[in-house]
């Protein structure tokens, strides 16, 4: 089985991308961030005729995750449960649901803006609340995996200079120490291998040509349990996704799993 996650940014502006993507990738699931789209708007019909069922939690305008699987999607799940609320509503941030005996949920972590704003206590709330409701299922026996954009970078090797996130979010000692809780609840970062330089980085800012100059961070994800670890074969950074015209800002990660093992 191939499980990917990927930020696409606008699935409406990264459509033909994506739809070309699956085709040539052969991913089995994919978990997809920021949508940027409604549920009326996801392109659902468009995935079904690649052999894809969809499953989607997004309100428009920002944020939205989704699921999409060629090998069943069962027993799904909008949102996070008992997950913090932000100018009084919960935002579509998560979605999980089981795919081939794998659960697995698609994230995308708030930003948290800055260290002095109220965005940045909401996101290490939302940190808490998930490994919180994680944590059954990642002490279970089943293979389970939570994968997305964590917006943390886990290391300083995660970045491509520290120095120039000093005092940023994604960086500090609470985010950091709020993935360390997570992986506490039973679960281990799966780390990929880059197809380019030496560091597996999976998000690059549009501006000062940070792509090209490999200016990156690895905030795009994969923390499995044992017995989805136990099942790796492989996982790398698709980093060629992330060159061209249109292309996202972020890269897929693929990771390959044997279940057999």
């Amino acid at each position: 089985m191939r499980i990917a996650t990927f930020n696409v940014n606008s699935i409406t502006a990264r459509l033909p991308r994506l739809l070309a993507w699956l085709e040539s990738s052969g991913t089995d699931v994919l978990c997809i961030q920021e949508t940027k789209c409604s549920a009326e708007q996801f392109p659902h019909a468009e995935l079904r005729e690649l052999g894809y069922e969809s499953a989607v939690n997004a309100t428009g305008r920002w944020n939205g995750v989704a699921l999409l699987s060629k090998v069943g999607l069962d027993d799904v799940v909008l949102g996070l449960p008992g997950g913090p609320d932000y100018e009084g509503v919960q935002e579509p941030r998560a979605i999980s649901a089981t795919c081939g005996g794998v659960r697995v949920w698609s994230v995308y972590v708030p930003n948290g803006r800055e260290v002095e704003h109220d965005h940045y206590g909401y996101k290490l709330e939302w940190f808490r609340t998930l490994a919180t409701a994680v944590a059954q299922d990642a002490a279970g026996p089943r293979p389970f995996a939570v994968l997305g954009d964590f917006n943390v970078a886990p290391t300083d090797e995660d970045v491509y200079d520290p120095a120039v996130f000093a005092g940023l979010t994604h960086v500090t000692p609470a985010e950091r120490a709020a993935l360390e809780a997570l992986r506490a609840a039973g679960l281990s970062d799966v780390l990929p291998r880059p197809l380019k330089y030496d560091r597996p980085y999976t998000y690059w800012d549009y501006r000062q040509l940070a792509f090209p100059k490999n200016r990156g961070m690895r905030i795009d994800l994969v923390y499995g349990n044992e017995p989805f670890t136990k099942a790796v074969t492989d996982a790398y950074v698709d980093r060629e996704e992330r060159k061209g015209k249109g292309a996202s800002d972020h890269a897929p990660v693929v990771v390959d799993l044997d279940l057999d093992r």
